[in-house]
C-alpha cells in the first residue's frame, strides 16, 4: 500500500494543546500505521496541557514530547477528514473534504479529574472513526 492511499485525518482545536493532541495520539496509537494523522490549532498554545499529558499517560500513551502546531491551509488541503473541536469558523473549508465537528469540553485550565472523561470520550470517538474508515483498531 502506498503512502498516498492511506486516509489522512487532521484534528483541529484552538490551542492544539488538549483535545486535538489527545485525539491524534489515540488515532496514531490505534490505527497501526494505517492512517496519516495530523493535529493543529488556530491559535496554538506554547505547550501541551499538562493534565492532558497526565491523562494520556494513564492509558500508556506519552504526549510529553508533542508541541502545539499552527493550523495551515496546506494541512487542511492534505487531509481527507478534518475534525474540528470547538474552533468555530477559524478552520478553512475546502470542497471534497469530510468535516466533522466533535463538540467536546475544552480541558484548558482543568485538572486531571475533569480531563479524564474528555479523554475517554475522545477515545470512544476515535474507535468510531476507525470503524467508519474501515480500519480495525489495534
Amino acid at each position: 500500500m502506498s503512502e498516498t492511499s492511506k486516509p489522512s485525518v487532521l484534528f483541529v482545536c484552538v490551542h492544539n494543546a488538549g483535545r486535538s493532541q489527545m485525539a491524534a495520539a489515540f488515532l496514531t496509537h490505534l490505527c497501526k500505521g494505517e492512517v496519516e494523522v495530523r493535529s493543529a490549532g488556530s491559535a496554538p498554545a506554547d505547550a501541551v496541557n499538562p493534565a492532558a499529558v497526565q491523562a494520556m499517560a494513564e492509558t500508556g500513551i506519552d504526549l510529553s514530547a508533542e508541541t502545539p502546531k499552527v493550523l495551515t491551509v496546506e494541512a487542511v488541503q492534505a487531509s481527507d477528514v478534518v475534525i474540528t473541536m470547538g474552533c468555530g469558523d477559524t478552520c478553512p473549508v475546502f470542497p471534497g473534504k469530510k468535516y466533522l465537528d466533535w463538540k467536546l469540553e475544552d480541558p484548558a485550565g482543568q485538572g486531571i479529574a475533569a480531563v479524564r472523561p474528555i479523554r475517554d470520550e475522545i477515545e470512544r470517538r476515535i474507535h468510531g472513526l476507525l470503524a467508519e474508515l474501515g480500519i480495525e483498531a489495534a
